[in-house]
C-alpha cells in the first residue's frame, strides 16, 4: 500500500516561497499520478497540481499557474511542490495524493492514496 507523509509547510509572508515535499513509498505498479490538493477552512478540497511517476507534462490549477511548480526525485521518491509569490488565498492544508493510473494525470477527484497533510499559512 502506497503510503505519503507530507512536510515542508508553515508560516510564510505574502510574497514568499516555501517547497513542500512528499516522501512516498509502498509502490505495487508501474506508473501513479502524484498530486497536490488543498483545503482551507470551510472550503471544498482543490486539486492544485498533478504529474506522472514517469514523468511528462503537469498539471496546473489556473489559480496556481506561473506560481507553483510540481517536481520530483525518483531515486528519493519525492514529490515537490515548490510555492512563490504566496498570497492569504493560499493559506490551507496541503495534502499529497497518489491513484495507479495510465490516464492523463489531473488534480481531480480520484486519488486514493493520501498523506496527513501540512499546514500552509501566508500571513503578515
Amino acid at each position: 500500500e502506497v503510503q505519503l507523509v507530507e512536510s515542508g509547510g508553515g508560516l510564510v509572508q505574502p510574497g514568499g516561497s516555501l517547497r513542500l515535499s512528499c516522501a512516498a513509498s509502498g509502490y505495487t505498479y508501474s506508473r501513479y499520478c502524484m498530486g497536490w490538493f488543498r483545503q482551507a477552512p470551510g472550503k471544498e478540497r482543490e486539486g492544485v497540481a498533478a504529474i506522472s511517476t514517469r514523468g511528462g507534462s503537469a498539471y496546473y490549477a489556473d489559480s496556481v499557474k506561473g506560481r507553483f511548480t510540481i517536481s520530483q526525485d525518483n531515486a528519493k521518491r519525492t514529490l515537490y511542490l515548490q510555492m512563490n509569490s504566496l498570497q492569504p488565498e493560499d493559506t490551507a492544508m496541503y495534502y499529497c495524493a497518489a491513484v495507479a493510473s495510465l490516464g492523463p494525470c489531473v488534480a481531480r477527484p480520484g486519488y486514493n492514496y493520501w498523506g496527513q497533510g501540512t499546514q500552509v499559512t501566508v500571513s503578515s
